[in-house]
């Protein structure tokens, strides 16, 4: 994992717990930082610094050849995920690209003199999900939205929700996985997975070929809700996530989908702060 970084940088996380290691910043010509279980410092040669000085500093260069090596050494091969902004690496590392967006007739073409790069290291964490499927499964399984703003563990969660589902009721679960990352780690033996396909491609494709019981997909937009409603009117079970702080800011669109709603603590990574049915109740 992570080996497309620089030689410097991964020296210096061989000082970290990995287990902690959540994000990593590279900023041409500025300090590297690390996200070190939930908060920012700067990461230099020795691991951890307070002084921005001391801190790891990456060029140009470095950041393309970052995108370069994480692209298997071609970025054609890539184009598509460069398009949007961001790039997923061997391990199901997602990283984002800031830089000059050039525009065709409205649409994005290409992405160039990219300048930072926003690495978000994936975590395999079993048993995590284990409280959700406790509250949210009696008796039977349930459409569930994850809510938190990002880099909360929402995806980490869906990844062990299929492998509890799979193992536990044997049904065939379906992960579309826009960006390679839900699927980077043990998923279980019934599920099969659709990668770097938009969601409304993904789920009329996986609901045609694969006849799922269950779909997981994350980071859910307002336009995506359509897709997801057509699969739960199909009797299909939905897990899925989107970037909300809260009931409160939930849109409408999602609405009237899902059976129960999961917000997590915005300030513990991981913990669930409230449960809440399809109405809008809180139940746990």
């Amino acid at each position: 994992m992570l080996e497309f970084l620089p030689q410097t940088v991964k020296d210096g996380l061989k000082h970290l717990n990995m287990a902690f290691v959540y994000e990593l910043r590279l900023r041409a010509d500025k300090p590297t930082t690390v996200n070190y279980a939930g908060k920012y410092r700067y990461l230099g040669a020795n691991g951890l610094t307070e002084r921005a000085e001391n801190a790891i500093s990456c060029d140009l260069k470095d950041v393309s050849d970052c995108i370069f090596r994480a692209g298997k050494y071609s970025v054609y091969a890539v184009e598509e995920q460069l398009k949007r902004g961001y790039l997923t690496a061997a391990n199901g590392e997602r990283i984002g690209l800031a830089g000059e967006y050039v525009f065709e007739r409205g649409q994005p073409l290409a992405l160039r003199n990219v300048t930072s790069i926003c690495v978000r290291v994936p975590h395999e964490i079993i048993g995590c999900a284990e409280e959700i499927y406790r509250i949210c499964m009696r008796g039977q399984l349930r459409s569930v939205l994850l809510l938190s703003p990002p880099g909360q563990g929402k995806t980490t969660i869906l990844r062990d929700l299929a492998r509890i589902i799979g193992e536990r009721t044997q049904k065939n679960v379906l992960i579309c996985d826009e960006r390679g990352e839900i699927s980077a780690g043990d998923v279980g033996e019934s599920t099969d997975v659709l990668k770097f396909s938009d969601k409304a491609t993904a789920f009329e494709a996986g609901i045609r070929a694969m006849r799922p019981d269950v779909m997981i997909t994350d980071e859910l937009s307002e336009q995506d809700c359509a897709a997801v409603k057509r699969a739960v009117v199909a009797g299909i079970k939905v897990m899925a996530s989107a970037h909300f702080s809260g009931m409160d800011n939930l849109r409408e669109p999602f609405f009237g989908t899902f059976e129960r709603y999961v917000v997590l603590d915005e300030n513990q990574i991981g913990k669930i702060q409230g449960v809440y049915d399809e109405k809008g109740r809180e139940i746990a």
